[in-house]
């Protein structure tokens, strides 16, 4: 058990949303599970930032626009001021929003559409929760191509070509079994090759880096 009372293998969620319903409505999917436990709610992004501090969540559903400091602002400043820092996913209506891509840029692990079905938020939150990263290919392929500056410094030149190949497969959504199938590797290999290349481009994640491939041009939209 925590200091709070909760298990301490229940992952705490903090929900950020400034309509009362949209929160409810998530408190009543997730308190379901036995295994989640929704431990503050935040009608605004400052009072998010506060309430991460203070309940020490292991993951955060972020509304994007909020009063007071934006989702995007409230997750720049919740990655960038705590150790550990919980996962963030933001919460939006359209999945082409351009706040959802500089969420994604700030260290959002991925983006859930309010329209999702229930078990789909509860998948997105035990796939966060186990550490994985959620991608959506097509998505982050369209909006990070608005957003291309090949012409700059890009970190990606300090990849070795194996490194390069898993970045390239890390943008079209293969997991690292898929990727240690297509790769003829091992599962800790190519883990191993995930983590350097986070490493080198200075990225909290895959989606991060995926991020990094089409904006640098690295990897071009089909």
């Amino acid at each position: 058990m925590t200091g709070d009372g909760v298990d301490e293998n229940v992952v705490r969620i903090l929900l950020a949303d400034d309509e009362a319903l949209v929160r409810s409505g998530l408190r009543a999917i997730l308190d379901a599970e036995p295994d989640f436990a929704v431990v503050g709610e935040a009608a605004s992004g400052a009072e998010a930032v506060s309430l991460a501090r203070s309940c020490r969540p292991d993951l955060v559903l972020m509304d994007v626009r909020m009063p007071a400091l934006d989702g995007i602002a409230a997750t720049r400043r919740i990655l960038e001021t705590m150790d550990p820092a919980p996962r963030i996913v933001v919460v939006t209506t359209f999945e082409n929003d351009e706040y959802v891509y500089e969420a994604l840029r700030a260290g959002a692990s991925g983006f859930l559409l309010k329209r999702a079905r229930a078990e789909e938020m509860v998948q997105t939150v035990r796939l966060l929760a186990r550490g994985d990263s959620l991608l959506f290919p097509a998505a982050i392929r369209e909006l990070a191509n608005r957003h291309r500056s090949p012409a700059a410094p890009s970190p990606v030149a300090a990849l070795t070509e194996r490194e390069a190949e898993v970045l390239r497969l890390m943008a079209a959504g293969l997991s690292n079994a898929e990727m240690a199938a297509r790769l003829h590797l091992g599962a800790e290999t190519v883990k191993t090759h995930v983590g350097k290349v986070l490493a080198k481009l200075g990225a909290r994640d895959r989606t991060q880096a995926v991020v990094i491939a089409y904006e640098s041009g690295f990897v071009r939209p089909h």
